[in-house]
């Protein structure tokens, strides 16, 4: 688990050593979702997205989510996103993702395949900031709404 996030902290400065101005963004949604077998859990994403052109960004995000009882979930994930049309890193997007899905469960971990494709919109906020609404489908999660909110650099 340390080896896996030191490795993600050390993508987002590798990435964003090379970032020219407003080509990175960092993220924080809370997310409704069903990560639970029998309810609706609730969640917190952080997502690192890098524009490689101003109509396609790829990155990487981890949901940890509970359902408040005995489940908890962890989603690393690699994504990439596309904005429709070209207009400049916001806007309406489409997003594949694919990675895993981890349960913790009354001491028991299961780690399961994630994949999945969503959408939303990117409001830019002033020069830096944005929020984004948006939802995803996929397996082995089902759904998942959430807003998230972020920095540009």
């Amino acid at each position: 688990m340390k080896k896996s996030i030191a490795a993600v902290f050390f993508m987002i400065c590798v990435l964003s050593a090379f970032a020219n101005e407003k080509q990175t963004s960092i993220g924080i949604a809370p997310e409704f979702n069903m990560d639970s077998r029998h309810n609706f859990a609730g969640g917190i994403a952080l997502s690192f997205n890098h524009r490689l052109k101003d109509d396609v960004a790829v990155g990487l995000s981890i949901t940890a989510s509970t359902n408040f009882y005995a489940i908890r979930v962890l989603e690393p994930a690699f994504i990439f996103r596309r904005y429709m049309p070209e207009n400049n890193y916001t806007g309406f997007f489409v997003q594949g993702e694919l990675g895993a899905f981890i349960i913790f469960e009354e001491g028991d971990i299961t780690p399961l395949f994630n994949v999945g494709i969503g959408g939303g919109y990117r409001f830019p906020l002033g020069s830096i900031f944005y929020i984004e609404p948006y939802a995803r489908f996929g397996y082995p999660f089902a759904y998942a709404i959430g807003v998230s909110t972020g920095i540009c650099f």
